[in-house]
Order: structure tokens, then sequence, then C-alpha cells
């Protein structure tokens, strides 16, 4: 068998380090893509998870340092007894004894009625919480902002340039995409657009 010469082996190298590159870069895409549809499901499932917690008790978690604020906090116990003392649900009293959820690792659910299924049994963190990507949350418990970054930008469907001006920390990256409660908008804040609201509704009664 005659062996190789220089020149096919350089030739042949090359054409394996292209092979190489080619597989590293689709494999590199692929994977940012499925990182990006994860954020996008992780989104809706939270989303739907706050709309049926607001069904149960009329309003939404607040948010507290763009989490979720829906755990039981050191107080709850304490709390829950000055709850049953009340003749009528009291919410000031029972978000007092609640924190911050952590991604990726709380449930978010009915903390009075640990019997009751979760909403979420673990509220999901971004693909990339080990390099300080987070989800952010924002609620007057009336509307809510959920936000994630893209890694795709702007070639990713679902990438909003609006969100993106706000400047919001998706952890150490600014967010890029998001759902929210009805027709709350994603990018400005939610005093802004209840401000806008009032303010139709005065012109409206003006008239």
């Amino acid at each position: 068998m005659k062996p190789f010469s220089r020149n096919e082996i350089i030739a042949a190298s090359a054409i394996i380090l292209v092979i190489f590159a080619v597989t590293l870069i689709n494999m590199s895409w692929a994977l940012r893509r499925a990182r990006d549809a994860q954020r996008m499901q992780d989104l809706g499932a939270i989303s739907e998870a706050l709309h049926n917690y607001q069904k149960d008790f009329g309003f939404f978690p607040p948010s507290e340092n763009g989490k979720i604020k829906a755990c039981k906090n050191s107080n709850f116990d304490e709390i829950a007894d000055l709850l049953k003392k009340e003749k009528e649900f009291n919410k000031t009293l029972f978000i007092s004894g609640l924190t911050a959820c952590e991604w990726g690792k709380d449930k978010l659910a009915d903390v009075s009625d640990e019997s009751y299924p979760a909403y979420l049994s673990i509220i999901p963190q971004d693909p990339k919480a080990k390099e300080k990507v987070a989800y952010y949350y924002i609620s007057n418990s009336e509307r809510f902002q959920l936000y994630s970054y893209l890694e795709g930008e702007n070639s990713e469907e679902g990438y909003n340039l609006g969100i993106v001006d706000r400047s919001l920390s998706c952890g150490n990256k600014i967010c890029s995409f998001g759902k929210s409660y009805g027709e709350t908008p994603l990018n400005i804040s939610i005093e802004e657009y209840e401000q806008e609201l009032l303010e139709i509704q005065k012109g409206g009664n003006k008239q």
C-alpha cells in the first residue's frame, strides 16, 4: 500500500478540521436555540401558574428583587395565626408573611394549605443559571411582567427591542423577551401603563 504523501496528509487534516469546525458551530447553534426555546417554554409555564394563582387568591404574587414573592417567610406561622383571627382575608397581612421564591429551587404553591396541588412543583430557572443568567419578575399584585434573556437576540422570534431599551437585568444579561398579564405592555413599567390608563379614563369622563 502506497503511503500518503505529506501534501495528502495536510489536505486530509484540513478537511477533517473543517468538518469538525462546522459540526462544532452547528452544535453550538442548536444548543443555543434549545436554550432559548426552553426560556420561552419556562415563561409560558410560569405565566400560566401565575394566572391560576390569581384565580384562587384574587391577586398575583408581588415581586421582590426580581423574584416571585410567594414562599414562606420565617414569620409565616405567626402571620397565619393572626390571619385566623381576621374576619375577612387580609391580603396585606398575608403578604407580610411571604418572601421571594428561589428560581429552580422553590415551588409556587398555596403556602397556607400544603395539601392543595402546587401551581408549579419547581419554579423554573434560566438554562444558564450557573452563569448568573436569571428570569426577572415584576408585579404590583394586579398585573405582572415576566422577562428572560434570549441568546439569539434579534434572530430569535420573540426578541423585543422595547424590552431591551428598558435595560432590565436578567441576572448578568439584559432582558429581551417577556410575558405579561392581559394587555400589559412589556416595554414600559406597570406604573407607567396604569398612569396611561388613568389618563385615558379621565379623558373619557370629560366628554
